[in-house]
């Protein structure tokens, strides 16, 4: 039995995870900066991961701990990632 208690939908997670990843990805280059750079400003060791997360490579995405990061990186408040 394949019960789903969530009031979202494994698409609108989805979704929400395509979005952040696209407007971190687009900020990242604005600023003119490389995946090694940021992942090494935010603390991830391991640029493979990053660029996981940024393109949602094998179910890899931000966390909230990274938004926050990232959004301090940019100079920006973490709800204007998440817009």
């Amino acid at each position: 039995m394949d019960l789903n208690f969530s009031n979202a939908s494994e698409e609108e997670i989805s979704e929400f995870h395509r979005k952040l990843s696209n407007t971190i990805k687009k900020k990242r280059i604005e600023k003119n900066m490389k995946q090694l750079e940021v992942a090494l400003e935010i603390g991830i060791k391991s640029v493979a991961f990053y660029s996981n997360c940024e393109n949602l490579r094998y179910g890899k995405h931000f966390n909230i701990e990274h938004v926050y990061k990232l959004a301090k990186l940019f100079e920006m408040k973490p709800y204007e990632l998440l817009k």
